[in-house]
């Protein structure tokens, strides 16, 4: 059995290649869009990607699934379970199969059982998979998905939370603790490769081991200890969770009716020219990407640039503040402008015009500045601005300015009408990073807003007040 886990880094993600050496036949589970790459892979291996299969409808990227069954025929297998709302329907005029509990399939000597895990989705499958060309009769290890991580479970509160669905998630905790003791009785030596690992927010804990053992699990995951306590484990596993970001609704919808075919990834030109360019990219339609760090960004930058950092960041902030019409202008190193496209591509963002030099925005004389205020003097302003704090919910509950409001970055675009266009917004988060996100992104549309430096942290540090949420200071 050929096996290779296939890493995402910046979401975090993992697809996973497993073929047959004797046959050259391989399935790939949980690609993302940009499927050049799992190719150049295959044929490095020396194996045909023959199938494609997901564990459930993602909503934090896109999948490749649709891609690969248009440009190379792969037969797909895609889950039957949960209800005629999480079907994925575009697989129809393509070779597939849907798949229900216990469903088996094989690739050459590879067999691959189906098995229902609710809880994260409801028609979340995981898979079990058995070398049976080397005469083994036990599964090696089972692909979770979003269901089992290391150290953690899938959130089961995407529905309600990204999705919309009111009242769905405290019955999704309760499905997904069904299928937690089902898991807890697959055998301990069993190999577990999860669909992400450590910055994903498809869960709040996960450890940045890429694989466990079923054994591992039991024994050290915090949320397995609850699996005997109904109560204790729906109130853990829906405590805590980080905000979604704005775009998993769109990603959910795309992934279940049709992610739209991407051929090549795009490849702008590499425009230095800023006095000839920028009022056209100064257009509606058109949005400006600045990734370098936030001091350059806020010394001078394109006007109505949005700041995106060259971290795991910038699909969370180009996510949650562009749409898929918007024209995209990059400014970076072009040695890594391919990254940042591929991470934009995969969450629907395929409209990059042009790459920037990071160095060219430096010299040119067509840029503007983002205020930033001191925590002190934001504590000298706090009587006369709005505080807007732009960190998440949990981290709020545990302390904040007296009289500031929170909206998680992440969240900020469908909250603005509770925004003030006549007093100045002081914009603050932990350390500085995500609340310079949302300082760009305010000022772009046009509020009078400062980024607070070092943030709440710093607040803290030079022993300024700090209310707790139970003192009912911190609106939500």
């Amino acid at each position: 059995m050929l096996f290779r886990q296939i890493a995402d880094d910046r979401l975090a993600q993992y697809a996973y290649l497993v073929g047959c050496q004797k046959t050259k036949e391989a399935i790939l589970f949980d690609p993302e869009r940009d499927i050049d790459r799992y190719l150049a892979i295959a044929e490095r291996e020396g194996v045909r990607i023959v199938a494609v299969a997901e564990t459930h409808i993602h909503a934090d990227f896109l999948s490749g699934a649709r891609e690969f069954a248009e440009r190379t025929g792969a037969h797909v297998y895609v889950s039957a379970e949960g209800g005629s709302q999480w079907q994925s329907t575009w697989a129809s005029p393509y070779k597939h199969t849907l798949l229900h509990d216990g469903t088996s399939l094989s690739v050459g000597g590879i067999e691959c059982r189906a098995m229902h895990t609710p809880g994260h989705t409801p028609e979340h499958m995981c898979f079990l998979v058995t070398d049976r060309g080397a005469g083994a009769t036990i599964p090696i290890g089972i692909i979770s998905g979003d269901f089992v991580f290391v150290g953690d479970l899938g959130r089961p509160d995407l529905l309600k939370t990204a999705a919309g669905e009111t009242g769905s998630a405290e019955p999704s905790a309760r499905a997904l603790l069904a299928s937690a003791r089902t898991f807890c009785q697959l055998p301990d030596a069993l190999q577990v490769w999860p669909g992400h690992g450590a910055g994903s927010v498809c869960g709040k804990s996960l450890g940045a081991i890429p694989q466990s053992t079923v054994g591992y699990e039991k024994a050290t995951s915090p949320i397995l200890q609850l699996i005997g306590d109904q109560r204790a484990f729906v109130d853990d596993i829906l405590s805590g969770q980080p905000e979604p970001p704005m775009y998993f609704a769109r990603m959910k919808c795309l992934n279940r009716d049709g992610v739209p075919l991407l051929g090549e990834v795009p490849q702008p030109p590499i425009i230095s020219d800023i006095a000839g360019n920028a009022s056209a990219w100064e257009r509606p339609g058109t949005i400006v990407i600045d990734t370098r760090p936030w001091a350059a960004f806020r010394d001078g930058h394109l006007p109505g640039s949005l700041h995106a950092p060259a971290s795991r960041m910038f699909s969370m902030v180009v996510g949650s503040y562009l749409s898929p019409d918007d024209r995209i202008v990059l400014v970076c190193d072009p040695q890594r402008s391919d990254g940042f496209i591929r991470e934009m591509v995969r969450i629907g963002l395929d409209k990059v015009i042009a790459v920037v030099p990071d160095g060219a925005i430096a010299a040119s004389s067509r840029t503007e500045r983002t205020a930033e205020v001191s925590v002190g003097e934001a504590a000298n302003q706090s009587g006369r601005s709005f505080i807007l704090d732009v960190r998440g919910a949990d981290e709020v509950a545990r302390g904040c300015i007296a009289g500031s409001i929170n909206i998680a970055y992440t969240r900020l675009s469908a909250h603005l009408s509770r925004l003030p266009r006549d007093r100045r917004i002081l914009v603050h988060c932990a350390l500085g990073g995500r609340s310079a996100a949302a300082t760009a992104m305010l000022c772009r549309l046009g509020f009078d807003a400062a980024n607070v430096a070092g943030g709440f942290e710093e607040w803290k540090r030079q022993g300024l007040p700090v209310q707790s949420m139970t003192a009912n200071t911190c609106a939500t």
